[in-house]
């Protein structure tokens, strides 16, 4: 697959493989499938070598080989990868998971493109049927795969600002952080915009959205 390996490291920033159940993900699986009327919801994410499940509605496992992987497949593509019958699939005819259990005959996947544009997983509905979705139902996933996506983008921040957190000693209430002095030997408060811009000096050029707020007699 194209950028793959980019893809990967995009995968382990979000710090999400192999991390206990979370109700915000549990809830919309299990919206998903109530909109989309399947037995089988998931929130799965593709890594080297299996397909992860955040979160499963229906199904027992929590991951499966990648080769098998639908949701290997539906990760290819920007728009909700559907197969109405798996058995007239050549890409699936002979899967495991299409032979044998879940049995798989139906399979709606909506791909987790997160910020950066690549594309970690999906969230899927699946049935042991061939069937098909209603418009309302396609647009109803692709909306819950947007929820999926606003959670992890979330999830994400709160663990980046964790992070920082104790890598900084900040003041809890004003976010100044707390600067030892050898030279004076003692401790000394400073703004965190200040302390930033200790660590990243000001780069030669100005961000669009200053650029529009600078009057004409501004500029020399």
């Amino acid at each position: 697959m194209e950028n793959e390996s980019n893809r990967l490291n995009v995968l382990r920033l979000y710090r999400i493989l192999d991390t206990t159940s979370e109700k915000a993900f549990d809830d919309l699986t299990h919206l998903a499938s109530t909109i989309c009327g399947t037995p089988i919801s998931l929130v799965s994410f593709v890594d080297e070598k299996r397909q992860w499940f955040k979160s499963h509605e229906g199904l027992a496992v929590n991951e499966t080989p990648r080769e098998q992987a639908f949701c290997a497949h539906a990760i290819q593509y920007s728009e909700i990868m559907i197969v109405e019958d798996t058995r007239l699939d050549k890409r699936f005819l002979q899967n495991p998971l299409v032979t044998g259990e879940p049995n798989i005959r139906f399979y709606a996947g909506a791909p987790l493109q997160v910020a950066s544009g690549a594309r970690l997983g999906t969230l899927c509905v699946i049935d042991r049927v061939p069937r098909t979705l209603s418009d309302t139902q396609i647009l109803a996933l692709e909306t819950l795969r947007d929820a999926v996506v606003a959670q992890l983008e979330l999830r994400r921040a709160v663990n980046d600002l964790r992070t920082i957190h104790d890598i900084i000693p900040m003041c809890a209430w004003c976010r100044s952080v707390r600067i030892d002095n050898q030279v004076k030997e003692g401790t000394e408060w400073q703004p965190l915009h200040e302390y930033v811009a200790t660590l990243a000096p000001v780069t030669h050029t100005i961000c669009p959205t200053c650029t529009a707020g600078i009057s004409p007699q501004a500029h020399p």
